[in-house]
């Protein structure tokens, strides 16, 4: 018994082998396209990596409402301020590294503050990126996002879930930062599956969780294996998917917590500032438990594929399970 809820409609070959493998920035460039036709006030940037996040399936679209700023970060967060003030509503994608990374400033400055309703696409984030290496391994991005007022921060788990958030701030009234993956990843879930900004998915939950595991971006599929495999050595772990870092779903955390006793956090990101720390700061005020929060651990990323960077930083399933014993210990 998987204990996985069934309104949630997850894909059936979740804990096959063959389970289906897409890059979680497909969705977002499919979702785009999608958009695009809907709303004529929907137009691209980019920073001179159209195919690598996806924008191209835009740019061959709709190129009367493409702008290819070139490698100019700062330029490309201003230009979408300036089109979103004239009733646009501007994407704009790079590496996260470079974006909101290298733009940070005039994200916070002339997106933000001016409360512009503008929509930036960090893609290639996390050690996933794999051999490019650390000088673009974006693990800091959530830290640097979630602290800026007004914007909306997303993490979604595959390219399913990417698709749909695409659509979903493109109706979102304000900035929001949507945080995508470069590697294929395991599909969690399915068309069917429910998908809002702000509403945490509870993915699987047995009667009595011993311990809650709260994930986000591709770690969720690695929880989910985790648990499954803790299941067999009786140990029961509820999963959940907090897509949305920012606006935090208070709501769901709370009652996962105190069902549960004790929290894991795991994140493709440096433990500190991240998903992990938004979880930590909200129970430590409202409902302190034990918990243990996975990531990197103040460290930069290596160029590697990205299974053994997955695995040298510590967010392999493996590792999952001895965060749950760990955490289990210190509840008892």
């Amino acid at each position: 018994m998987n204990n996985l809820v069934e309104s949630q409609k997850l894909n059936p070959k979740l804990f096959k082998l063959d389970v289906e493998q897409v890059p979680i920035r497909k969705g977002f460039g499919e979702g785009l396209l999608g958009v695009g036709a809907e709303d004529q006030n929907v137009v691209g940037l980019c920073a001179d990596l159209t195919e690598s996040t996806q924008m191209h399936l835009f740019a061959k679209q709709f190129p009367e409402r493409f702008i290819q700023v070139g490698v100019a970060e700062q330029n490309l967060a201003s230009v979408a301020s300036g089109m979103a003030a004239m009733g646009k509503i501007p994407f704009l994608t790079s590496y996260a590294m470079f974006s909101p990374g290298r733009n940070w400033e005039q994200i916070r400055t002339t997106i933000c503050y001016n409360d512009r309703n503008v929509k930036i696409i960090g893609s290639h984030a996390g050690v996933s990126v794999g051999p490019d290496g650390g000088t673009h391994q974006a693990i800091e991005d959530i830290a640097i996002t979630r602290v800026i007022p007004r914007l909306a921060v997303i993490v979604p788990c595959d390219a399913i879930e990417a698709k749909k958030a695409t659509w979903q701030i493109a109706r979102w009234t304000g900035p929001a930062y949507l945080r995508l993956a470069r590697e294929k990843s395991p599909v969690v879930t399915t068309e069917e599956s429910f998908f809002e900004i702000g509403k945490a998915n509870i993915l699987r939950q047995p009667d009595k969780p011993q311990v809650a595991i709260i994930a986000c971006g591709q770690m969720v599929y690695n929880a989910l294996i985790a648990a499954n495999d803790l299941a067999n050595q009786g140990l029961e772990v509820s999963v959940i998917n907090l897509h949305t870092i920012k606006p935090l779903d208070e709501e769901t955390i709370l009652r996962v917590a105190s069902q549960a006793g004790a929290v894991v956090t795991v994140e493709e990101h440096q433990k500190r500032g991240g998903m992990g720390s938004a979880v930590a700061e909200f129970l430590a005020e409202h409902y302190p438990v034990p918990m243990e929060l996975m990531g990197v651990d103040d460290q930069f990323g290596q160029s590697g594929t990205p299974q053994e960077l997955l695995e040298h930083y510590g967010l392999g399933v493996s590792h999952i399970r001895l965060a749950v014993q760990r955490v289990l210990a210190r509840k008892k």
